[in-house]
């Protein structure tokens, strides 16, 4: 070979060996940058799905998402299914009669009138009115032991005197109780109610003692409340963020058929749980699959179905069309199990019938999570779902059994409220009196009992008592 050809042919293998050493260098450099785009993408969907639950969470039940392009109209449609006219009844109780006589001219063409007949309508209003009652209290003292001695009125709700002469009524303190506990006002709000709606003066902080002394006299119906929840036979149960001296802590609730059992602790954990309903609880939890309710091993299990109908959409969201498939069968199967659950309710199946769909389901459930997934996201949901397979369709199995945790969280929806407008207690004390007066609020609403009137008994008693909302303990 020549030398000239060789030089050439050297210089060629020299420039192919930097044109491949620049193209090892490029496809390094493109590999990093795609393991770190990946990463980067696996991150931003973790922080989409989490800013999905936390807006979802913060904001319901108020926002519902995008609104409707093509929104219905508010309101019954009228046609067949409009059903019957609606309007208030009359009072069976007229306290005041007005005479309402006719124009002596019509009004239109000013010629003479003639009577024809008496109508009625009827005003039903409220009187800005406060009632001031002056009890003059004999005092004495006793004969025999020379212990000091008072008379006391059934009206009467204290046996304060001298600096504590002046005070709020019970029936104005059990309005402030609904007002602040149960409809999620303020403590300045509710003085303000009192005032404008009543004229009566009152401060946040005479309002905060009055309901602390309220939450004393109603301590034992709560403790046997909370002996009820403990013996029901199913509890819905749920948590969530609540403030004490500014720190965060934890509201938990507990929803039975009879009673409702509200709870301020320090954690979020099995140990919390078990102050709640007690370590040794034997019924049935139905919860949003929080690990620490598993801590419950004496008691049966159903992980909310609408929890995880909700994940299943907010990862379908997320990923790829194409890797949406998992997530949305998952979903599908839930919807159907529900379904199945109104068909039974409707007498459409048998209950063998139902056991034997529901095993089908089961089935199904077991070859979705037997395959292996590439995407992260979708190895989390399948962990999760594989942990809480065993109570996941337990509503079919045990028909009546209620399939999500529904019920625990309208129970929280005022405290949540409650969070937002003032944000929580500033101390201990306070959260002791929340949780009493709101559990037994609550339990007065969903027994379909007079809370008014057993708060007003309670305040006239001279000491604590039971009130009839506790019903019989029974074991489940």
């Amino acid at each position: 070979m020549r030398r000239s050809q060789r030089g050439s042919l050297e210089r060629r293998l020299e420039e192919l060996e930097r044109e491949n050493r620049w193209l090892r260098d490029q496809l390094q450099r493109a590999l990093q940058e795609n393991a770190r785009l990946k990463q980067e993408n696996e991150r931003l969907r973790r922080q989409l799905e989490e800013a999905l639950r936390v807006a979802r969470r913060q904001a319901a039940p108020h926002s519902r998402g995008a609104p409707k392009a093509d929104p219905k109209r508010p309101g019954r449609k009228a046609g067949e299914g409009y059903g019957p006219h609606r309007c208030r009844p009359v009072p069976r109780r007229v306290d005041e009669r007005i005479r309402v006589p006719l124009p002596p001219r019509c009004g239109h063409c000013q010629g003479p009138v003639e009577w024809e007949e008496v109508a009625s309508q009827y005003q039903e209003e409220i009187v800005r009115r406060t009632l001031v009652r002056r009890f003059e209290v004999e005092v004495g003292r006793c004969r025999h032991c020379g212990r000091r001695v008072q008379g006391r009125h059934p009206l009467q709700t204290s046996d304060a005197l001298g600096a504590a002469q002046v005070q709020l009524g019970p029936e104005a303190l059990t309005l402030a109780a609904q007002l602040n506990k149960q409809m999620g006002l303020s403590l300045g709000h509710t003085a303000a109610v009192l005032k404008l709606g009543f004229g009566l003066q009152v401060s946040r902080a005479g309002i905060c003692r009055a309901l602390a002394r309220m939450a004393d006299k109603a301590e034992p119906t709560y403790r046997e409340l909370v002996r009820a929840a403990r013996a029901s036979l199913v509890n819905g149960v749920d948590e969530t963020g609540w403030r004490v001296e500014g720190r965060l802590q934890w509201m938990w609730v507990a929803v039975s058929q009879e009673v409702t059992v509200y709870r301020v602790l320090p954690g979020r954990g099995f140990a919390e749980a078990a102050l709640l309903l007690g370590a040794e609880y034997s019924g049935w939890v139905v919860h949003d699959g929080l690990r620490c309710y598993y801590g419950f091993q004496q008691a049966f299990h159903q992980s909310c179905v609408a929890h995880l109908l909700r994940r299943c959409r907010e990862l379908a969201q997320v990923v790829p069309a194409g890797a949406a498939r998992f997530p949305l069968q998952v979903g599908t199967l839930l919807e159907q199990a529900l379904a199945l659950r109104d068909r039974y309710g409707q007498g459409q199946i048998s209950l063998h019938g139902l056991w034997t769909a529901a095993g089908r389901l089961e089935s199904r459930l077991d070859g979705l999570l037997a395959r292996p997934y590439r995407s992260a996201s979708h190895r989390r949901l399948a962990a999760h779902l594989r942990h809480e397979q065993p109570h996941l369709l337990t509503f079919l199995r045990c028909p009546g059994l209620e399939a999500t945790n529904n019920a625990a969280e309208r129970a929280l929806r005022g405290v949540v409220i409650a969070r937002k407008v003032w944000g929580g207690n500033r101390t201990w004390n306070g959260a002791r009196t929340h949780e009493i007066l709101a559990s037994v609020l609550r339990t007065c609403r969903q027994r379909g009992q007079d809370a008014f009137t057993r708060f007003v008994g309670l305040l006239r008693s001279p000491g604590a008592k039971l009130l009839d909302l506790v019903p019989a303990v029974r074991s489940p």
